[in-house]
């Protein structure tokens, strides 16, 4: 009974455990869409801002502000590749994150399978010992109504 009472605890910590990781999960993939987000907002704004200077395009615009609007959009494509890289990074820690939580699973199913197996153990043992009390109780019946009333056997 020691022994069950053990893995009821194993299995209680691993339910925990197999519990934090799905939160990690979760928090994984929230901080994943949030980098995302901010990815679609930076690509986003650069696409306005060259469609608003390509309606521009036929005007006369001084050397210096074609430079300076270049540089800007050169700026907002390297925020968008630094974004870019951290939504991978972000990407590959949901992958852990889904790993772990699957490992975990594993685990809490795999305990469960011994405890429900440590019990039908139990249950077969504690069978058998009630199956010997009953034969032994019978034999004695039996012996004790086979002496008869005066204690003599026929």
């Amino acid at each position: 009974m020691a022994s069950l009472n053990a893995f009821l605890v194993a299995v209680e910590l691993a339910e925990r455990q197999r519990d934090e990781a799905r939160q990690a999960l979760q928090d994984a993939r929230n901080a994943r869409q949030a980098a995302q987000q901010q990815l679609d907002q930076i690509e986003s704004y650069a696409q306005e801002t060259q469609n608003r200077w390509g309606l521009r395009a036929d005007a006369a615009v001084k050397p210096e502000v074609m430079y300076h609007h270049y540089q800007f959009m050169d700026r907002l494509a390297y925020a968008s590749g630094l974004q870019s890289s951290v939504v991978g990074d972000q990407a590959g820690r949901v992958d852990a994150a889904a790993q772990v939580l699957l490992q975990a699973e594993l685990r809490v199913t795999s305990l469960k399978k011994v405890v429900e197996k440590r019990k039908r153990e139990m249950e077969h043992l504690q069978s058998r010992r009630d199956q010997k009390q009953t034969d032994e109780r019978a034999s004695l019946q039996f012996r004790s109504a086979g002496s008869g009333p005066s204690g003599q056997e026929f």
